[in-house]
């Protein structure tokens, strides 16, 4: 498939079920593991990631919207599957039909969902969003229990889970601000407890919480970009090392590849690209690769980044188009038409890492993987 194709993107089957093992490994088998596979799994396909983590022995699934889970409900996954965002009310009737479990915090969503859920005649499992310290979505600690019971009498919805979200938890080696948190939530579950109120599902930790607090761990864990070979960030790492915790093994899971369209020479002292930010100094061999911002390649890598062809990087030149760049492979003999080069991942001794983009580009490497265009084809390899 790949042959025909100007770009793709490669899962690595392998790398992926390792990842999933290590998590296994660490937090044992009480524990279930929601895979986070929102934001098309993290750039990495929706549907391809979701069924290799299921078989590779995670027990939920995570996404942000009722239209992700109707998508994996339709590739017939039938594990459980939570809504982690907000869902509108024009699609808690297609949540109902497709036995999908909900993140609740307002009132008027909660009574639409019952409504819906009777007219359909299902039980809908529903988790509460506590506010804990991010001031996101979620209840604040004196709407709690007063929303609690509303689920609990409302008919066609059960009470699953109780979940909160850490807010500095990666970009910081202090533990002060997830201990504060952590303690409001223990604390509300213990007055939920003490008004007979049981919660099934606990959850708040993430990748990084994972990795550091074992205290954390609860009922489920959510893995988001642990899952696909990533650290959360420098932090983490550091972190973990200086609780003379042992690091996990990870393996990235993305490689982004793509064919040269075109190979020009061009004189010293020419303009490449948009606004002519580049000038050679040089006779350039210009390799013209059909990528651009559209496809998610950030615009701020413009006259930044490299891509690897045949082993060796070769320099971004002028601006980042919506549909090309540009790359100097001066240097590289040989380069032709419709040579195979990586954006993201390993050529021989080379490698460019999500986190290499993401420094380059100013952000994380989160936003690098999210972005990528769902329109490439994401091919699963071994």
């Amino acid at each position: 498939m790949k042959k025909n194709r100007w770009q793709w993107v490669e899962i690595s089957r392998g790398a992926l079920v390792h990842n999933v093992g290590q998590f296994r490994k660490l937090l044992g088998h009480e524990t279930k593991i929601l895979a986070v596979v929102k934001a098309n799994a993290y750039g990495h396909g929706l549907q391809e990631v979701s069924k290799i983590v299921l078989d590779a022995g995670a027990d939920w699934l995570g996404v942000n919207s009722v239209e992700e889970g109707v998508r994996l409900r339709e590739a017939h996954v039938l594990a459980p599957i939570l809504v982690l965002g907000a869902a509108a009310s024009g699609d808690l009737e297609a949540a109902c039909a497709f036995d999908l479990r909900l993140t609740a915090y307002d009132r008027a969503t909660i009574e639409a969902l019952s409504r819906t859920a009777r007219k359909l005649g299902k039980k809908i499992p529903v988790h509460l969003k506590l506010e804990t310290g991010t001031h996101r979505q979620g209840l604040r600690p004196e709407e709690l229990g007063k929303f609690a019971k509303l689920v609990q009498k409302l008919p066609g919805l059960s009470l699953e889970g109780l979940s909160s979200h850490f807010a500095n938890i990666e970009d910081t080696t202090s533990s002060t601000y997830p201990e504060y948190q952590l303690k409001i939530f223990l604390d509300l579950v213990d007055r939920l407890r003490k008004n007979r109120i049981e919660i099934p599902v606990k959850h708040m930790s993430s990748t990084a919480a994972s990795i550091l607090f074992p205290e954390t761990y609860f009922d489920m864990v959510r893995i988001g970009i642990g899952l696909y070979g990533l650290w959360p960030s420098k932090e983490t790492f550091l972190s973990c090392q200086l609780r003379n915790r042992t690091p996990l093994e990870l393996r990235p899971v993305l490689s982004w590849k793509a064919r040269i369209a075109q190979v020009k020479k061009v004189p010293e002292g020419s303009f490449i690209g948009y606004g002519c930010t580049y000038r050679t100094t040089r006779p350039t061999r210009l390799a013209v690769i059909p990528v651009g911002y559209y496809d998610g390649y950030s615009r701020s890598l413009s006259n930044a980044s490299y891509v690897l062809v045949r082993g060796k990087r070769a320099f971004v030149r002028g601006r980042v188009a919506m549909n090309f760049i540009m790359a100097d492979v001066t240097d590289i003999p040989g380069v032709k038409p419709a040579d195979e080069l990586t954006l993201i991942g390993r050529d021989g001794k080379e490698a460019i890492p999500a986190e290499t983009l993401a420094s380059l580009a100013g952000t994380i490497s989160y936003e690098i993987l999210a972005r990528i265009n769902p329109l490439i084809p994401r091919l699963v390899v071994p």
